[in-house]
């Protein structure tokens, strides 16, 4: 089973190729540089590197969800437009959960933490003791203290994953709880824990078509809640002057 992984949910983005559960090439970058102008290259170029064609792939993988608005919807639509001209099924991977498969430690949870602005994250929470990590919680969009009461009440070592996990950690110092941040290496999304959360679902048999695949949002994005705000403020106003 060869997977073509993509994940573009945050500043980080990532390509990799994987074979019946393992990583036979993946690129990752972290720079200024837009999803647009790497994703496609790096594509290419993990191809290439393992010395394989576009046609080669049985399954396409991408993180739908939650994260930044704009990189789900490029690295969404890259995976349509080339699942699409093969016809091959696609894995809809929930961000949060592909991270779990970052680490896999007995008596530990990893908790997946992406920065939501405002002082609030999105986050789940996995059991990661055997070889698949084991969902605690839906993923959820919640306060950074609504998180750190959570965390005190878990009962075993907590690690801190994502691009939200550095952010985390230093606001929840002095919380009672066992709480630890993982080595750069594997804190940020990857394409290579996207494929394998993908295989789990392929063997699922929970593959969708292409022009199914759609962002999952947690929140609605910025330029609606501002609208949605406005028309609040205004309807207010008008009720005021009647």
């Amino acid at each position: 089973m060869k997977i073509l992984a993509i994940d573009t949910s945050a500043k980080a983005a990532s390509v990799a190729v994987t074979e019946d559960g393992e990583i036979k090439g993946e690129f990752f970058i972290n720079t200024m540089l837009t999803h647009s102008e790497t994703l496609m290259p790096m594509t290419d170029a993990v191809l290439r590197s393992v010395h394989l064609e576009l046609a080669d792939i049985d399954y396409f993988a991408v993180n739908t969800g939650p994260g930044s608005f704009t990189g789900l919807r490029i690295g969404i639509a890259a995976i349509k437009g080339m699942a699409y001209a093969l016809g091959k099924p696609c894995a809809a991977v929930s961000t949060l959960e592909a991270m779990a498969y970052n680490l896999s430690e007995p008596g530990t949870a990893v908790c997946c933490v992406m920065d939501a602005r405002c002082n609030q994250v999105y986050n789940a929470l996995f059991d990661v003791s055997g070889n698949i990590p084991v969902r605690l919680c839906d993923d959820r969009a919640l306060t950074i203290d609504e998180l750190s009461k959570e965390l005190e009440t878990i009962g075993k070592k907590v690690v801190l994953v994502g691009d939200g996990a550095k952010l985390c950690f230093s606001k929840m110092q002095g919380i009672a709880c066992d709480l630890h941040i993982a080595a750069e290496n594997v804190r940020y999304q990857r394409a290579s824990s996207t494929a394998f959360a993908a295989e789990k679902l392929i063997r699922e048999g929970k593959t969708t078509d292409p022009d199914k695949l759609m962002p999952q949002y947690l929140r609605l994005p910025q330029a609606q809640r501002e609208l949605i705000a406005k028309n609040k403020s205004n309807n207010t106003a008008a009720d005021t002057i009647a």
